[in-house]
């Protein structure tokens, strides 16, 4: 499982450039201290970790969220589609009606066997996708 979504630190100093920010503006806008913090983003040495500074970030720039990320190989993971919407794993499992530790361990280690329809469309749509794209993120074991 990836600890966060991987940024594409070319298109963050794109978009960084393009909105005219430098790093220390940045990292102000979205609340993280100084500059170093964008500029290790930039190399890719670090990555925004929770979905709530993500997401400021691509505010900041002007910019959707998916910009910023490479896409993971072998299509997106559950916890990816998670981070992309902005939300919590709490957020997530109370919008869809399961318990925090079970979108946990799915994020972590998969499932065993497919959850129900009315389950994969509660988690769609709690993350604002479809029900085939949570599917193929639940990564069956």
């Amino acid at each position: 499982m990836e600890n966060a979504p991987a940024i594409d630190g070319a298109a963050l100093r794109a978009a960084r450039v393009r909105a005219g920010l430098t790093q220390h503006e940045l990292a102000r806008e979205v609340g993280v201290a100084g500059g170093e913090r964008v500029s290790m983003w930039e190399r890719g040495e670090a990555r925004p970790r929770s979905p709530r500074l993500l997401h400021a970030v691509a505010r900041a720039l002007g910019v959707p969220v998916t910009t910023l990320l490479r896409a993971p190989e072998g299509g997106p993971s559950l916890r990816w589609l998670r981070l992309v919407a902005g939300l919590s794993v709490d957020e997530v499992a109370q919008a869809a009606h399961l318990s925090a530790a079970t979108l946990k361990r799915w994020e972590s280690q998969g499932c065993r066997r497919l959850p129900s329809r009315t389950t994969l469309d509660s988690v769609a749509s709690a993350l604002g996708v479809g029900a085939d794209e949570v599917r193929s993120a639940l990564r069956l074991r």
